[in-house]
């Protein structure tokens, strides 16, 4: 029987966020490292979100294209769980750094996701979004019909999700884990207390509609 699905939240700026996301129930929460992200934290606020995390919280660091350098930078400076890439990173740049790591999909009509996740084997997981102009899914859901049914490994939904439609998204494909940003916002890097707390208790309760302990 699946597990619980896991929630990240992601693009968290501010410590009230990050306290409302723990309390919540949020099983990792996500800093956005890409300097042209509304949502970007420098690494040492970050370093001072993170204090604030307990234990069994992931942490996790999201990248678009960065010098090698800097992504090693961060992780000596905050003590990230996981590490996401986001742009156009190789198999080997995202296996480079000792550390776990999730591969984004930019999904679209013609991109093959199985040939894609044997490309990214190493990765922890697929990280399935939107694809739009630039980087990150702007808060669109795609087309959920083109996740194949035979995608190897682990993936994880996101793109446009929020707490009205994560139920019927759960219902559906069954990833192992959701990712949600704009969907409990305010304004971009802004979050929504009661919009965290509606999200994490959506998954919930479509967990146990569906039979997951």
């Amino acid at each position: 029987m699946q597990g619980k699905t896991r929630i990240k939240i992601c693009g968290l700026t501010r410590a009230e966020d990050v306290d409302a996301a723990v309390a919540a129930g949020a099983d990792a929460l996500g800093f956005v490292f890409y300097p042209s992200s509304p949502r970007y934290v420098a690494p040492q606020q970050a370093a001072e979100l993170a204090r604030r995390v307990p234990p069994f919280v992931d942490l996790v660091g999201l990248f678009v294209n960065a010098e090698a350098a800097q992504v090693e930078a961060v992780c000596r400076q905050v003590p990230l769980n996981l590490l996401q890439f986001h742009g156009d990173e190789t198999p080997d740049y995202c296996a480079q750094f000792a550390r776990p790591w999730l591969r984004a999909a930019r999904v679209k009509p013609g991109l093959d996701l199985v040939e894609f996740a044997a490309a990214f084997g190493q990765a922890r997981a697929l990280l399935l979004d939107a694809f739009v102009e630039g980087y990150g899914g702007g808060g669109h859901v795609f087309d959920w019909s083109l996740i194949p049914p035979d995608l190897p490994g682990h993936w994880i939904l996101s793109g446009g999700l929020h707490a009205g439609n994560v139920a019927a998204a759960l219902e559906k494909l069954r990833p192992v884990a959701v990712d949600v940003s704009s969907g409990v916002e305010v304004s971009k890097g802004i979050k929504d207390h009661d919009r965290i707390t509606a999200f994490v208790a959506a998954v919930r309760a479509a967990d146990a509609a569906n039979g997951v302990i």
